[in-house]
């Protein structure tokens, strides 16, 4: 069994069982991923991948589990080539963030601005999807360190530590009538088209949720958009949009304005998470210091010794 032949068995699996895909991105043939795969195979006496007519069409029960140990493997053997950069003093590689279009746009430029003054050889890589895309991204081992708000499902092997609270605004055109109110309450919001987040991000679920709760229904012109789409539609005149109130940028959003409603709407938590078997790099610590300075280098690390300590069944552990 050959190291090259796990790599290649995980990224036909990540490539959706494509081995032109796979060979593309590994820079080699497809016939030779082909045969390493078939050798495997026939070494272990069983298919990781089932066939049809000599074509991969999946991956065979025992192929999971395999490709779940072999996950773990190369992230195992990842972890021990930090350790030799971190112990040798070597301040560069690669840091992977995965995040929300909002944390992406509005949070992490400054924060990225600062570590790559402090880091000039780490190259930072963004992966961009929903809270719980991002956590899944960090799982997997794709993404060194996710920032998001509260996933809707629990992730095992996955720490989460709070940085901070993202509080919500109205954001309208300037001269809207919903700017006048003294007091704006969930009432005044509804009776105004909305232009909404998806269900997937915690914004979109915790604004409905707040609606339903009084008993009341929003009109929601459309939904599934992110922050500066929602502002774009808001702009135009097509309705209202209750943000978070960090997208609010007074040099950009000129022709908008925003009002505070957080006594309507609950805050939500903005976490910082990382797989609690990986290795913490010196670099992975000061760029979670930079984005919160709560988040100690003694706590992050005190934070993963407890998450192995105490492993909540069945979920992430939230600290």
């Amino acid at each position: 069994m050959q190291l090259h032949q796990l790599r290649y068995i995980l990224e036909v699996c990540r490539s959706g069982n494509h081995i032109s895909a796979a060979a593309e991105i590994l820079h080699t043939s497809q016939p030779g991923i082909s045969k390493q795969i078939r050798l495997l195979e026939l070494e272990l006496g069983f298919d990781i991948f089932e066939r049809t007519r000599n074509r991969i069409v999946g991956v065979t029960e025992a192929g999971k589990e395999v490709i779940k140990i072999t996950e773990m493997v190369l992230s195992g053997i990842s972890d021990i080539k930090k350790v030799g950069s971190d112990y040798n003093g070597e301040s560069s590689g690669k840091l992977t963030i995965a995040t929300t279009h909002t944390f992406a746009r509005y949070v992490l430029p400054r924060v990225v601005k600062t570590f790559m003054q402090k880091h000039p050889t780490v190259h930072v890589g963004l992966m961009q999807g929903n809270p719980t895309e991002v956590c899944e991204y960090v799982q997997a081992g794709h993404a060194d360190i996710a920032v998001a708000t509260d996933s809707m499902k629990p992730f095992l092997g996955v720490v989460r530590m709070p940085c901070f609270t993202i509080t919500r605004s109205v954001i309208a055109s300037k001269g809207h009538p919903i700017l006048d109110l003294k007091t704006i309450g969930l009432q005044d919001l509804a009776n105004y088209p909305i232009i909404a987040h998806d269900n997937f991000r915690s914004g979109g679920w915790t604004i409905l949720d707040t609606f339903a709760q009084a008993g009341i229904k929003p009109k929601i012109q459309f939904s599934g958009v992110d922050s500066d789409v929602a502002k774009t539609y808001v702009e135009i005149g097509l309705g209202i949009a209750i943000l978070a109130s960090i997208a609010v940028d007074p040099v950009h959003d000129g022709d908008l304005q925003a009002r505070d409603v957080s006594n309507l709407f609950s805050s939500s938590i903005a976490y910082v998470s990382f797989r609690k078997s990986a290795y913490i790099r010196k670099f992975d610590l000061d760029f979670m210091n930079i984005l919160s300075p709560t988040l100690t280098r003694r706590k992050i690390l005190d934070a993963r010794e407890d998450a192995s300590e105490k492993t909540a069944p069945g979920g992430s552990e939230p600290l």
